[in-house]
């Protein structure tokens, strides 16, 4: 009985490095995605449709090991560090992958202007998250509670949708001109609000003991 609840108590650690193995194989077939999309030709449609899949049980991971964590009252500051640092490695991992393969294309822009604007994208989604890791870790250092926020949630959310637009948009609809719009108007919705998150990171009470 004794060994059955320490496995139980395991559940949260071993679903958030199951994400991690998931988040590997994910960003690795991002990279390898161009061989199979080429020029608009589609000789393999499912392999994005697996990442995307991958991408999505990724995430429901992330939803389940923060569940089981409440409900067997495991929840540690070890969970509180390495869960969301796996969210930040699968999130901006992504992006960073989008712009060494040159994606999403946006509409008639040039190889110079969509590098310019995949890097800056990855470079403000990186700043954000290692900023705010660095308020997280000081705030842990001196016990005081630096739990996710709405406005943090909110952000995640739209940063996983932004990556499932792009995943679609490589396997489905390359050239559609309301796609070069919705993924436009996707991503700068995305930007605002990770900037937002970031400042009110900021202006958080820092003062309250974790309890």
């Amino acid at each position: 009985m004794r060994k059955l609840l320490i496995m139980l108590k395991m559940i949260p650690n071993i679903l958030t490095f199951g994400r991690l193995v998931l988040t590997i194989v994910f960003l690795v077939m991002i990279l390898l995605a161009p061989r199979y999309y080429a020029d608009g030709e589609i000789p393999f449609p499912g392999f994005l449709d697996v990442a995307f899949i991958l991408f999505a049980i990724a995430g429901l991971t992330d939803i389940v090991d923060g569940y089981a964590a409440r409900k067997l009252n495991v929840t540690s500051k070890f969970g509180r560090m390495v869960d969301p640092l796996a969210d930040k490695i699968l999130v901006c991992g992504a992006f960073v992958c989008f712009a060494i393969i040159g994606q999403p294309k946006l509409f008639d822009l040039g190889p110079g202007a969509l590098t310019a604007i995949h890097w800056l994208v990855a470079a403000v989604l990186i700043a954000r998250e290692a900023y705010v890791t660095i308020l997280r870790h000081i705030a842990e250092a001196r016990g005081v509670n630096f739990a996710a926020t709405v406005s943090g949630k909110i952000k995640m959310f739209l940063q996983s949708f932004a990556i499932g637009t792009v995943i679609i948009r490589m396997a489905h609809v390359q050239t559609a001109t309301w796609g070069y719009w919705f993924t436009t108007v996707t991503f700068t919705v995305m930007l605002v609000v990770t900037v937002i998150s970031g400042i009110r990171a900021t202006q958080r009470p820092h003062g309250q003991k974790a309890k």
